[in-house]
């Protein structure tokens, strides 16, 4: 999800995120995985497309005659959930208030 600043091209790995989450003081205190559950628990709250969300989290559909057949990416829901998920951050940032 994020790229290495050493090499751009190759993602950053998970525990980079997790020793990110130790020096900012959450050690012991919340996982990367964590955000995970947050960010899909509000994403669902909000009324976004469960596959879609299920999706952006890289999850693999549980239904494994539905995988086969069904390959959509839902492009366009992920880009307008992204944007929305963008702007509720920006709005906490601000407010300090979730919304």
């Amino acid at each position: 999800m994020f790229a290495s600043h050493v090499k751009p091209r190759i993602s950053i790995s998970g525990n980079t995120l997790l020793f990110a989450l130790y020096r900012m003081g959450y050690h012991s205190r919340s996982t990367v995985h964590g955000f995970r559950q947050t960010a899909s628990t509000i994403l669902n709250e909000n009324e976004f497309n469960s596959d879609a969300i299920e999706r952006q989290l890289a999850h693999a559909p549980r239904n494994k005659i539905r995988a086969v057949y069904n390959k959509a990416q839902y492009l366009s829901e992920r880009r307008k959930m992204m944007q929305w998920w963008a702007d509720y951050l920006d709005e906490i940032k601000s407010t300090g208030k979730r919304t």
